[in-house]
């Protein structure tokens, strides 16, 4: 985003603020958009995730038993799932999954004139449209986060059981005396602040949209990249801060 693209961003999000403060919640559009970026997007996540703590549990192993570490792989599994994999999985299989979607349904909006359509009628885009949206993104994405830990927790038991022979007693053992609850709050606080930078990146690239139905294409490409990059730079200032704070 250039400056420009920016102060046209910042404006939007101060509109959400704007329409939250004046006109407060609409629950049902809210409850019905965490359904769609939620429920049918569990699959796709838990998948990702198992592996993701499969693969980890593997890796890990395999750098720690040089120092014959071994058993302190549940250890790394659940402080790696819980404060980063975790969260950054789960926002960037979204970007490619909700992002996507919301940028490709605005943006068909825009072009097919029903966006203008709605402000004729007298009524705000922002609140049919974009308040809705990142509201539910804030409250799916922490949900959708923690049954990733617990999959990937489970996924990195399996291969630690069965392919490096820790008992299941030292690797859930080694969890709990590493994982502590600011750490999983730490990781409920970037997948918060991931949810809103996603949505609202794809609710702006939707709204600005231009180009027709070859726009929409490149809106919604351009929303996931753009979304992608945005969380890869805030996780790194995140944790920094977490860090820092706790």
């Amino acid at each position: 985003m250039h400056l420009r693209s920016l102060g046209a961003y910042g404006f939007m999000l101060l509109e959400v603020c704007r329409d939250v403060g004046r006109h407060g919640v609409n629950l049902k559009e809210v409850c019905r958009q965490i359904v769609r970026m939620g429920r049918d997007s569990i699959p796709v996540v838990l998948l990702t995730a198992g592996f993701s703590g499969m693969v980890l549990a593997l890796q890990t192993a395999y750098g720690l038993h040089r120092f014959g570490a071994k058993n302190y792989v549940g250890n790394v599994v659940g402080l790696g799932l819980v404060r980063e994999l975790g969260p950054v999985l789960t926002a960037v299989m979204l970007c490619g999954r909700v992002g996507a979607g919301i940028a490709a349904e605005i943006a068909s909006m825009v072009s097919t004139e029903q966006v203008d359509a709605i402000r004729a009628l007298g009524a705000n885009p922002i609140r049919k449209l974009v308040s809705p949206r990142i509201l539910a993104a804030v409250v799916a994405l922490p949900a959708l986060v923690v049954l990733a830990d617990v999959i990937g927790i489970w996924g990195g038991a399996i291969v630690a059981v069965y392919e490096l022979d820790i008992t299941g007693h030292r690797y859930y053992r080694g969890i709990l005396y590493t994982v502590m609850i600011h750490d999983v709050f730490d990781g409920l606080i970037k997948s918060m602040v991931f949810g809103f930078l996603m949505v609202s990146i794809a609710c702006y690239k939707g709204l600005h949209t231009r180009g027709g139905t070859e726009g929409v294409g490149l809106t919604t490409t351009s929303a996931v990249v753009t979304s992608s990059i945005v969380i890869f730079i805030s996780d790194f200032f995140l944790t920094k801060l977490l860090i820092l704070l706790g």
